[in-house]
Formats: C-alpha cells, structure tokens, sequence
C-alpha cells in the first residue's frame, strides 16, 4: 500500500494546523522527524531505559529506592499460540497509541471525611483509608501526567498519542475537591492543596495521632518502629505551592471506579459523613470517628439515633479537634461524577471525557467512542451500587453492549474495552430489595466478549498492580491489561500501542511508566521531589506486600500478539498517514503552548 502523496500530505497538514492553531512549518518539521522513529524512542523516558527498585535498608526496616537496569518488551504468544514471523519488526505499523491512567486516588488529606482513624481497628483491612504518602497524592499524580507528556511520542514507533483513558477511582473520598484535582490535573491546571489554611490540618501533624505517620516525630508508633524517616518539613511543603500539572498531551476519557461510586469504594455515604466533610472538625480516634462518621451507617433505621448523632457532631465527641471548614469538601452525588466531566478545558477535551449530554439525561453511566476511524472503545461502569468494593456488569449494560459489538464486527472497527474491575475482581451481585435487574460475573462477560474477534484488548485496574491476562477460545481471543495504581507502590501506570504487523497478527504493546520523579528524592520541595518521596513511603508500607503490585516481568514490558479479526488492508496507509499527521498536529499545539 501507498501512503499520500506529496500534495495529499500538505493538504492534509494545512488542515491539521489551521485546526490546531499551529504554524505549518512546525508540523510539516514534526512529520519529519517522525520518520526517525528509533531516534524518537531513544529520548522518551520509560522503563524501557531504566526502573526504580528497592535499595539499601536507611533505618530499622525502611529501605530507600535506587534504579536498576531498563526491561525490554517480552513477546507472549498465549493468544496467537504459534510463533511469530521475525519479519513483523520490519514491516510494523501503528494503529493506536493510548495512554492508560487507572485508580489516581487524588486525596485531599486534610479533609475532616477521612475516616484515617479505622487502620487503628485493622491496618490491612482497612489501610486504604490512611496512607503515609497521602498529603503528596496531588504531587504524585501530577508527575504521573508529566510521565505521559513524556512519553507523547510511543517509544516502539514513534506514533504521537492518540487518546488516554482513566479506568477509575480518580476521588478517593467522593470529596469534590478531590473529583476536581483529578479533572484539573489532567487538563493541565494548578490544584491548591492548601485547603485548610497556611499550615497542615490533620492528623499527621497531630501527636495524639500516634497511629499515624507524623513525619514531624515518627516516634512512638508502628511507622516510627518500623524506621519511617523524621521530615519536618514535609507537611509544610506539601501546601507549600499550588501544584502545576502540564496536563495530558491527548484527549482523555474517563469511567467510574468504586471510589466514585461509594465511600472507600464500600460503603454508602451517611449523613453524619457528610456534614463532617464540610464542618469544622475532625476526628483523631477511632471511637471519635466510630460515634459520628460511622454510626449514620449502624442507625440508618432510627431518625432518633441519627439526630443524637447529629448532635453530638455539633457538640463536639473526644477524640477531635478544631480544622477550618471548607464548604468545597462537600461529597458529591454519583451523578455529579460525570457532570463534573463537563468542567473541563475544551484542549485537550472533549467536554464529557466520553460522557455525553445522554448520560447526563438518561442517568446512563457507559458510552462508546472511536479513537480512530477503524478502533472503537467501550467504557462501561461495573461498579456496584449497593456494597463491596468489587462489581459486576448490569444486564442493561450487557445487552447494550453485545447489539454495538454486533456493529463492529460488521463494520470491521477493532475494538478496546475499557472499565474499572478486572475479571478477577467482577464477582459481586448485591442489589438492593426488590431489585430485578441481573448483574453478570467475570465468567459470563468474557464469554460474550469471547464471541467477537474484533475484540482485541480490555484495559482496566482496580488491584493497584500490573497484570496480563489472555482470553482464548477456538479461533482466538483477546488481551486483559490491568495497570497498577497512583497511590501505592510501584505507582506506576502505562501505554498501549495498537500494530498491526502486515502478516495477518496485531500486537498490542504494553510499557510500564514510573511518574516523572528522581527515585532517590531530593528536599526542595518540588513536585517531582515530593512525588519520589511518595513512591519511597509507599514501598515501605509494611501491611501489604509493595514488591508484588509490580508483577511479573510478563505483566509489564510486553508484546502481546493475537491474529487478526479482519483484512486489516482495509485501513490504508494513506488513512493511518492522515489520523497521525492530525494526531501530530495535535500534540504540536499541546507541545508550543506548553513550551516543551
């Protein structure tokens, strides 16, 4: 196949750039250097070149960070079930370049609504509702999206970035704050951490808490024992400055994960919680916490119990203190998730993030979106409603869903899934009484998707670490990619590239990004400082097992093949030529408004 001409690629590029806003010249340079795709690579920093791992003891158990040597792709054949032709390194070309963003976990960490106390009952099972490394999630993430402005050219083909996708729990504590740092940080806006005043508001900065990590003086609690390091000046810096964010270099579209659908990602939201969220106290002790954020949940039947909850809130419970209140912690309503989608930069948009003015109408929480003219993407909602952190996929969502594959298939458009729980964790059936709707499990879903081979890759999160899954049947089959998360370690995330070899196979390639961060941190208090410290006090969190959520060298840098589902000369190399000089125009705009 041919690609376009001379006269059709600038036609194509004037296009480009009068859409964009850049000069001709720029992107007709930017085309140019594109065809020197091993020379692009060679610059974009990934764990290709180089990964962050677990150094030398520094007190007691805590074990600082160095980096070790870069991870090369690893072909896995588990779908294709033959060899590969060596040849398709020489005659590969990209399809799709995506980034994929899951489990943010942006944590406004001075929030009265934290309920951090609940560890002191259970570290582990209740670990996620206090962190050491909470008041630098803002800093983390933002670095996160500093890793894929990065990495906005793909390190294998030097493809520009088509699109990215956050696969959920974005707000950690259904605060609305936290839901518009999230929104904000993608799209490239400061976030102000310093919600409740010029000093730090909580529990870490608070000695009766000794439970928790006070990096101020550790000592005398488990993180202190364990050799947690003394940092005072670590709260300071954390609100020091807003926290800059050059935001994502694609359009990026968005699902729900349980975190924003329930609180913790468990539990429905009482009223006591939410007047504690805004109010002007918080909780240090788990009695405090159990007498007025929790007991709404154990007296949701007695209008009397609730209003002796509500009084003692206003009364004030031992076991709290004084924080300035913020109006703006407010929890939001399920539905305000996807509206809050709508207040967004029109650059790198769209508006809605995959939402559309349906959603918000009919209450619909999934949608379909073409990333190209030949690859369609599917975000769906399996969070559960009722309880549980794990989900399910509703039976208006599966028929809804099976009647679009059936349109694919036809049409010959690849297609990508995209959704929060993974299919070991798609399990949980709980409705509320008289409920008639069927939920589906991990067994009957990936059947259905199993039915059509247009379905090549189903990207998700949830488990907070890297893993690869193959899905096969008789003729085929299709790629789960799960990503590890932003708040525990390795917080790392990762980009997909969509090839297609020119010998009757795809591949989809996976490569893990570390956030743009040094791993050794430094104390100036920056945003990639402050983001390297986060990834250390997370490798040390003694209650989980850190080292694991990395997986296997198979779940990180890899070259997942599978046939293809269709004649993909169907998508000419003049038509992938056009997307990427529109893509690259694109990321031109993003890369001169930046200047980067």
């Amino acid at each position: 196949m041919t690609g376009l001409s001379r006269r059709q690629f600038l036609h194509v590029a004037a296009t480009a750039a009068a859409a964009t806003g850049i000069g001709l010249d720029a992107l007709v340079a930017a085309s140019a250097r594109a065809q020197a795709p091993a020379a692009t690579a060679a610059g974009i920093p990934t764990t290709l070149q180089q990964t962050i791992r677990q150094g030398s003891v520094v007190s007691g158990r805590y074990r600082a960070l160095a980096t070790g040597a870069g991870e090369p792709y690893l072909p896995r054949t588990d779908v294709l079930r033959r060899a590969p032709s060596a040849a398709r390194t020489a005659s590969r070309r990209s399809l799709l370049y995506l980034g994929h963003l899951s489990d943010l976990h942006v944590i406004e960490a001075q929030s009265p609504g934290r309920i951090e106390p609940m560890i002191v009952q259970d570290h582990s099972a209740w670990g996620s509702a206090f962190h050491p490394q909470d008041p630098l999630s803002p800093h983390a993430t933002a670095a996160m999206v500093r890793a894929f402005s990065d990495a906005r050219y793909s390190p294998l083909t030097g493809a520009p970035m088509s699109a990215a996708i956050v696969t959920g729990d974005s707000a950690d504590m259904h605060s609305h704050l936290e839901l518009r740092w999230y929104i904000d940080l993608m799209d490239g806006l400061p976030v102000d951490p310093a919600t409740g005043g010029p000093t730090w508001q909580g529990v870490q900065a608070w000695n009766e808490a000794i439970w928790a990590y006070r990096p101020n003086d550790p000592r005398g609690g488990a993180f202190g024992d364990y050799g947690f390091p003394r940092l005072p000046d670590l709260l300071a810096q954390a609100i020091a400055q807003k926290v800059e964010s050059v935001g994502l270099p694609a359009p990026w579209y968005a699902v729900y994960g349980n975190h924003d659908t329930l609180l913790l990602g468990t539990f429905d939201i009482s009223p006591q919680l939410r007047a504690l969220a805004v109010g002007g106290r918080k909780s240090y002790t788990l009695d405090a916490t159990a007498s007025t954020a929790l007991e709404g949940w154990a007296s949701s039947t007695s209008v009397f119990s609730q209003a002796l909850a509500a009084l003692g809130l206003a009364s004030g419970n031992p076991g709290m203190r004084e924080v300035p209140a913020n109006e703006d912690r407010y929890l939001f309503e399920r539905r305000e998730f996807m509206a809050e989608h709508f207040r967004t930069e029109t650059t790198p948009g769209p508006v809605g993030h995959g939402f559309t003015a349906h959603n918000l109408a009919s209450g619909e929480t999934w949608w379909q979106v073409d990333l190209s003219p030949r690859v369609r993407a599917f975000g769906l909602d399996t969070c559960n409603q009722v309880a549980g952190p794990d989900g399910a996929v509703p039976e208006s969502q599966m028929r809804w869903l099976r009647a679009q594959l059936e349109i694919a298939q036809r049409e010959q458009r690849l297609v990508l899934i995209f959704s929060h729980h993974n299919s070991l964790t798609l399990e949980n059936r709980a409705v509320r009484p008289g409920a008639d709707e069927k939920l589906y499990g991990a067994e009957e879903f990936v059947a259905m998707l199993l039915e059509f081979p247009v379905v090549v890759g189903w990207l998700n999160g949830h488990t907070h670490l890297n893993q690869i899954l193959a899905h096969t049947s008789a003729t085929g089959g299709f790629w789960e990619i799960t990503t590890a998360s932003c708040i525990d370690f390795p917080q790392q995330q990762q980009v997909v590239e969509l090839v297609d070899n020119r010998d009757g196979t795809l591949s989809l390639f996976t490569t893990v990004l570390d956030h743009a961060s040094p791993a050794v941190p430094g104390s100036s208090g920056s945003v990639a400082d402050l983001a390297s410290r986060s990834r250390e006090l997370a490798a040390n969190d003694w209650a989980e097992t850190p080292l694991m959520r990395r997986g296997s060298p198979l779940d990180r840098n890899t070259e997942l093949l599978l046939p293809a589902p269709f004649d993909l000369e169907v998508i000419t190399d003049a038509q992938l030529e056009a997307q990427h000089v529109a893509e690259r125009a694109r990321i031109v705009a993003y890369e001169t408004e930046r200047a980067l």
